[in-house]
């Protein structure tokens, strides 16, 4: 922030450089930053123009000049819109510090008389304010709740609270004072880079950080099943001696005892009892099947995982490495960085700035909840390719979400993801558009890991559910097959196309 004397001397250069001038031009590059464009002024010709930015932020509140304009929000606040519609077009009647604090008073003369822009620059407290000739507050940059509690629209301005006067230390006191707004953008913008730069390499951190972590807990259920998978041959045997010991098993019972085939030993087997022994050896032979398939699974998965966290590791130390500003940049438009950073640690929409549109899935009235919403990628030509997340959600895409032109994709004999490529217009898509949705089906199936797949694809109006059909399971009437050969590169592009909501 500028110290007491630093404001004095930068209230001082503006007078009497522009008093006079007109204020052409109100734009708002931030929601906390206001640049006002006057012409003329002083003893400068009308088209002699000056970019003065007055900013609240906290820890860089100035008053400045740009010698390159700034990029104005496409959205300006509220107090951006009231001063285009009553500041711009006055005259700069010219400056001067209010009170005995760090107040800077602009005056200006229009169609409405008199109104006073005031910097009040208070650390967190920092503030823009318009008054009008009377003294009213008319309008605030940031919240009142956030500056000023005891102020509200509408009534008198009230200086606050004297401070006690500290040495004021002026950092410019070697720049001349036509030099003097100039020069103290220039610090202060070389400062705000740095700390955007500081702030970039902790969001990217963040992010990687948590991406890492989300991994570490995958693994660590695929662990968990593995384990699990180990206790098949245990639920195998105990099928087995129950199966040998049929008759012997009394009904009701909650515990038997089996004679080991090998060792001879005793095996106590829990069941049931609300089961008959028959039923209970069909329950440990399923447990056996399915913590084998759990483990065969997790197996594969296990692989990917650790793979998948060992990149993440490179990228950590990659942003370590990263030394300058513009290493920092490069990185984070990296595609994979960029979408990491943008689902794991999105950066706060500038107040005032028009938010990306949240697409809201629904099916009537009832809005989608999350896991049955379609993993969404961008493929050839900007068409879409949708994913289901399971077998309710892969319903729902198939035989609700998807429209009949639309073209489904599976593999035969292999269960995975209904993946759905969207077909605009009337034409057929491109072909490297179907390749593509080809691609992510073999990568979200159980034959993931094959370098050659045989794809189905349908139009949707040709796959139908049948009545009754467990989810997930549908019938594909028609269509034709796609020999697939499968491309590293292509599913890298792929899967660093997913458009995050």
């Amino acid at each position: 922030m500028l110290s007491l004397i630093e404001l004095e001397r930068a209230v001082e250069a503006l007078r009497l450089a522009r008093a006079g001038a007109r204020l052409d031009k109100c734009t708002m590059p931030a929601a906390d930053e206001l640049v006002l464009e006057l012409s003329g002024g002083g003893d400068r010709r009308r088209g002699d123009k000056l970019r003065v930015l007055l900013s609240c932020r906290q820890g860089f509140a100035r008053l400045s000049s740009l010698e390159v304009a700034k990029k104005a929000l496409d959205r300006p606040p509220a107090f951006g819109q009231y001063l285009r519609a009553h500041l711009q077009g006055s005259r700069f009647l010219g400056a001067d510090l209010r009170g005995d604090d760090r107040q800077a008073v602009l005056h200006f003369e229009g169609k409405e008389g008199r109104l006073d822009l005031l910097l009040s620059i208070m650390g967190a407290r920092s503030n823009l304010y318009l008054l009008d000739q009377s003294g009213l507050l008319l309008a605030a940059a940031r919240p009142l709740a956030d500056t000023r509690r005891d102020l509200s629209l509408g009534d008198p301005w009230i200086d606050p609270e004297p401070r006690g006067k500290k040495p004021a230390e002026d950092r410019f006191a070697d720049v001349a004072t036509p030099d003097l707004l100039a020069a103290i953008e220039r610090q202060y913008a070389l400062a705000e880079s740095s700390e955007h730069d500081d702030r970039e390499r902790r969001r990217i951190t963040r992010a990687l950080g948590r991406a890492r972590a989300g991994i570490e807990k995958k693994i660590r259920r695929l662990d968990e099943d593995l384990a699990a998978a180990a206790r098949a041959s245990e639920h195998e045997q105990k099928g087995e001696l129950l199966k040998a010991s049929l008759g012997s098993v009394a009904k009701k019972a909650t515990e038997t005892v089996a004679v080991h085939f090998e060792t001879g030993e005793e095996v106590r087997i829990a069941l049931d009892p609300k089961k008959s022994p028959t039923q209970n050896m069909e329950e440990y032979f399923r447990r056996a099947r399915k913590a084998q398939r759990k483990g065969e699974k997790a197996s594969v998965e296990r692989g990917d995982k650790q793979a998948r966290l060992e990149e993440m590791d490179a990228l950590i130390a990659e942003l370590e490495a990263c030394a300058s500003a513009d290493e920092i940049a490069a990185f984070a438009e990296r595609p994979e960085v960029a979408r990491l950073v943008g689902r794991y640690a999105p950066e706060r929409a500038e107040t005032g700035s028009a938010a990306a549109p949240r697409k809201v899935w629904k099916l009537g009235k009832r809005e989608l909840p999350t896991r049955l919403v379609p993993k969404r990628y961008a493929g050839t030509a900007g068409l879409e390719i949708w994913v289901g997340k399971n077998d309710e959600g892969n319903d729902i895409l198939t035989t609700r979400l998807a429209r009949g032109r639309d073209l489904f994709f599976h593999l035969e004999g292999n269960p995975g993801s209904h993946v759905v490529l969207r077909v605009e217009g009337p034409g057929d898509p491109p072909h490297e558009a179907l390749i593509d949705a080809a691609e992510l089906s073999v990568h979200f199936s159980k034959a993931r890991n094959s370098s050659k797949a045989s794809v189905h694809v349908a139009h949707i109006k040709d796959v139908s559910k049948p009545s009754g059909a467990k989810p997930g399971l549908v019938y594909v009437h028609r269509g034709r097959t796609i020999q697939l050969r499968r491309s590293p590169e292509r599913m890298k592009r792929l899967l660093e196309s997913r458009i995050e909501e």
